[in-house]
């Protein structure tokens, strides 16, 4: 630990240490995190998230924040570049990784256009100290000495940190060696610090917190068995879990002496991860997100609430801004608080190859209503895919063998899906009445409809372009161990490869 600091503050020393007035800026980078809180107006964690109620009651709280995809790896390379994934050729998720020890062939590495640039190495180019506490998990093919001033381990060819991201040995005492080597010094720091948010596990909860399956209402597209009502309820349990874990940070950087200068944002990648029509699925549960800001700038005033529609995507143009960075204009998003910031109309997301389950949808949120186009309706929604040893499927695949599902959801599960969906989420907050074929929302339809098609063709959506043969290889590889591949109920894409 001690060879690790000296080296920190080596690498401090050799950058300029020329005194300035920027603020340090934090990302506290949730993994699929709901927005199930009390600020939130949740009704069962309500006075049961108290760090973060405070923290958005210190800053600015926004209740509708959209992820441009509703999966970690394409969302957090938009992020990364503050442009949608489905712009740069980066939607299809874990694409650019290892196999079996090996990066994949330079023919099928995906490469950010030219002259693009990662948030965190404009932020190094503005003079500002970064690292990533936590996942890469980046679809790009990335030198990580170029983003992160430090944490990558020499092991890692080209500086890319595999599957999960980070597997730095000191990954661990960031927390405390980052913000006390940087404490004394001129230069400020741009960090991102992972928390597990929707993947933590119980222990997680502070002690009498933890919420019994029973007290949690199950929505209407689940079937009530005990894998569901645990399931379910887990996710509200990480909610509080998530506030603990950011109660620790905040009382680090206190600790650290670093609070009063450091902007912080708190927000998640995509939503709920025990749900399975949430992570993965373009539904309001997939995409919907919290999203905070707090710290000492006049733009983050106390109390403040907005109710906009914002994309995840602002946040990475935000961050540049607060940096006193010029921003390039191949950015997607918007900075929040510009003299010229004009609200959204609509958020995009989009889902794409999520694993090895092949899939294509394009979501578009407006005021009220959330515009769904499937590319594949004929693949059910519970088609092979990673989740497929849970009990919670496992109870889906029995119910629907015994008839014992609801009609709803038994069609939702294992039939046709619609090409559209339309929803009024006002009035139907589940999503399970489709207004597509409403006679009374024709015109909505055309609408959004719209806005998807004109989005594709200006915005150059690559998923328009079936995953090459060669690309999907490296997928197959990955994955082809698992018993669904050799009993071919995977897509009819990787037939070719058995």
């Amino acid at each position: 630990m001690k060879s690790f600091i000296l080296f920190f503050l080596f690498g401090l020393l050799t950058v300029s240490s020329q005194a300035t007035q920027k603020p340090n800026i934090l990302w506290v980078f949730s993994e699929d995190l709901s927005p199930y809180m009390g600020c939130y107006d949740d009704p069962i964690n309500q006075g049961h998230t108290p760090t973060i109620d405070q923290f958005a009651k210190d800053g600015v709280l926004f209740k509708r924040a959209f992820m441009p995809a509703p999966v970690c790896s394409a969302c957090r390379s938009a992020m990364m570049t503050g442009v949608m994934q489905t712009t740069t050729g980066t939607h299809q998720h874990r694409s650019s990784r290892w196999v079996n020890g090996e990066l994949v062939p330079e023919e099928v590495r995906i490469h950010l256009p030219k002259g693009m640039k990662t948030i965190p190495e404009l932020m190094r180019d503005a003079g500002y100290f970064t690292f990533n506490c936590g996942k890469d998990d980046y679809n790009f093919h990335y030198d990580r000495r170029a983003l992160y001033s430090v944490g990558t381990d020499p092991k890692y060819k080209v500086g890319m940190n595999g599957w999960q991201g980070n597997k730095d040995p000191n990954l661990k005492n960031w927390t405390k060696s980052t913000w006390r080597a940087v404490s004394d010094k001129d230069q400020p720091w741009f960090g991102q610090i992972m928390i597990w948010g929707g993947k933590a596990r119980s222990k997680h909860v502070r002690k009498g917190e933890l919420l019994k399956a029973t007290e949690v209402p199950l929505p209407p597209y689940f079937p009530d068995t005990p894998a569901h009502r645990a399931s379910w309820t887990q996710h509200y349990n990480a909610a509080r879990g998530a506030d603990a874990r950011i109660e620790g940070i905040l009382a680090q950087l206190k600790a650290d002496g670093e609070l009063e200068n450091t902007l912080i944002f708190f927000f998640s990648d995509h939503g709920n991860n025990q749900s399975l029509r949430h992570k993965q699925f373009c539904y309001e549960g997939g995409v919907h997100v919290p999203l905070m800001m707090k710290g000492d700038h006049p733009a983050l005033k106390a109390g403040t609430v907005r109710n906009e529609l914002v994309s995840g995507l602002d946040i990475s143009a935000t961050t540049l801004a607060f940096g006193g960075v010029k921003l390039p204009d191949y950015l997607d998003g918007r900075d929040l608080f510009a003299a010229d910031y004009k609200p959204r109309t609509h958020v995009i997301s989009a889902r794409d190859r999520c694993d090895y389950t092949i899939d294509r949808s394009r979501t578009v949120r407006t005021e009220k209503l959330r515009y769904i186009k499937n590319y594949y309706p004929e693949r059910a929604m519970l088609q092979a895919q990673y989740r497929d040893k849970a009990a919670t499927v496992k109870d889906l695949y029995r119910l629907h063998k015994e008839g014992k599902l609801t009609p709803y959801q038994d069609k939702h599960w294992f039939g046709t899906r619609p090409v559209e969906e339309l929803y009024d989420i006002e009035k139907d907050p589940h999503q399970v009445t489709n207004l597509a074929t409403d006679p009374a929302f024709k015109g909505e339809l055309e609408r959004h409809r719209k806005i998807i098609a004109d989005w594709i063709v200006t915005s150059g959506d690559k998923g328009e372009i079936p995953e090459s043969a060669v690309s999907l290889k490296p997928t197959y590889d990955l994955w082809k161990d698992l018993p669904i591949f050799k009993n071919a109920k995977v897509n009819p894409e990787y037939d070719q490869f058995r």
